[in-house]
């Protein structure tokens, strides 16, 4: 076709094409965001911690902060979620047992909704279920009847999960009551062992008709046999006590109505002469210090900050676990954050005292980790905490270098999952990053970026 023979409604509708292609094209230059909570308070007038907030580069992954980053939290920021929707940001404030929710704009600015107290003290991390509908918050020691305080450093004692439902605008309502695990009573929230420090929520899946997913929705078998029910866990680690060393790893069942959790078949949380909760599991190892599961919910993962491994189990339909054969992966020294790709073929282990990203390739029949060919562990800042992978194309990888005060990131090869170092990495933060998160900018796994 030539030019000197398109009329000028043609000419006109090809140049209003290329412009919005050249509009959108810059407009979704950002491929994504990332928030990486610090811990340092923002100013020397008050003792909160903030927020910093980034554009992710669509080329080379690179990041540049947004214009009113960082944004205030509360007192030492430990952890942060953000909703599947990419609508909302859920930061946990350790020191004020508190979770701030923010709202995501647009332009991926962040402000703060509504401040929310945990129903226990010295709140230690967070998740969200897939639906987007229930939030689940672990907490270092419960409180009494009156909400006083029960224990401390020096007297240990059991933590707790507040399991709040999410509105449709991204509020939370109160939290969910318990009357029936650990408890005769009517209590705020789910008593586990002492010290959690991670949980995970599965995405559903389709199990048979049991009483562990009685009541939740609908579905056909992957095998073709007929119809099951939708099925949800979720899984807490427990480090317990340095004195008494019976570190675990819960599973539940949850209700995907209600967000109740059940113990599952080998999770047992009893109470002692004293009073005290007491959780039983399965293994987790000395010192547990992450968790994560993979995509296809058959997997979970824990790192182990005193062994220096990687634990990893298959999931049963009941929810309850079987570990790995050989299931101890070394890592680095002092592993503390772990994630799996998008794909569910990768995983990413940050090691705080080596200073590196460990990479390891899943195998899908039975969930083993192996190093990554050429990249067993990749160079980060000095003291990485928490490692994440944008959503949107899934191959920019960031941590929260937590004695630097940096962020660092880098590119993983879909093929094989090996890692490079973007360019300009590391990219300065707010002192002492606790934790990182990255949301999509837009539809961005669906769109067709023009360059």
């Amino acid at each position: 076709m030539k030019w000197n023979k398109m009329g000028r409604g043609t000419v006109a509708s090809i140049l209003s094409f290329a412009l919005v292609s050249v509009t959108a094209c810059s407009r979704d230059y950002t491929l994504a965001y990332v928030y990486v909570t610090t811990a340092k308070p923002l100013t020397s007038s008050s003792p909160n911690g903030g927020i910093n907030a980034y554009a992710v580069d669509f080329q080379i992954g690179s990041l540049t902060p947004l214009a009113d980053s960082p944004i205030p939290a509360g007192r030492n920021p430990l952890t942060l979620v953000a909703s599947p929707n990419g609508l909302n940001l859920y930061v946990v404030n350790h020191d004020d047992s508190t979770i701030g929710e923010y709202a995501i704009g647009t332009d991926g600015k962040i402000y703060l909704q509504n401040t929310y107290n945990v129903t226990g003290s010295n709140a230690t991390s967070i998740a969200m279920d897939a639906a987007g509908a229930f939030l689940y918050v672990t907490f270092q020691y419960q409180l009494g009847p009156q909400g006083q305080q029960l224990y401390s450093t020096a007297s240990p004692g059991p933590g707790g999960v507040t399991i709040f439902p999410i509105n449709k605008d991204g509020s939370l309502g109160a939290a969910v009551a318990n009357t029936t695990v650990g408890t005769t009573t009517s209590r705020n929230y789910v008593p586990v062992g002492n010290t959690p420090v991670g949980i995970v929520v599965s995405r559903p899946r389709c199990e048979p008709a049991a009483s562990y997913n009685a009541g939740n929705p609908t579905c056909t078998l992957t095998d073709g046999s007929g119809s099951g029910l939708q099925t949800v866990f979720a899984y807490v680690i427990d480090q317990e006590t340095p004195t008494t060393p019976k570190a675990a790893l819960l599973s539940f069942s949850q209700n995907m109505s209600t967000g109740v959790l059940t113990p599952t078949p080998g999770t047992t949380i009893t109470t002692d002469a004293t009073g005290k909760t007491v959780a039983a599991g399965f293994g987790a190892g000395t010192t547990p210090s992450a968790i994560a599961e993979d995509p296809s919910s058959r997997f979970v993962y824990v790192t182990d900050q005193a062994q220096n491994v990687l634990f990893g189990n298959t999931t049963n339909a009941d929810g309850s676990l079987t570990p790995m054969i050989n299931n101890q992966f070394p890592t680095g020294i002092f592993p503390v954050g772990v994630t799996v790709d998008p794909r569910g073929k990768f995983l990413y282990v940050a090691n705080f005292s080596s200073g590196t990203v460990g990479a390891y390739t899943i195998d899908q029949n039975s969930g083993n980790a192996t190093g990554a060919i050429t990249s067993a562990s990749t160079a980060t800042g000095t003291g990485p905490t928490c490692v994440t992978i944008e959503p949107a194309l899934g191959i920019y990888l960031y941590t929260s270098n937590n004695l630097e005060g940096d962020v660092s990131a880098m590119q993983l090869a879909p093929q094989n999952g090996t890692l490079k170092q973007v360019q300009n990495t590391p990219f300065p933060s707010g002192a002492l990053p606790t934790c990182a998160v990255a949301v999509a900018n837009g539809s961005h796994p669906t769109q067709i970026i023009v360059e």
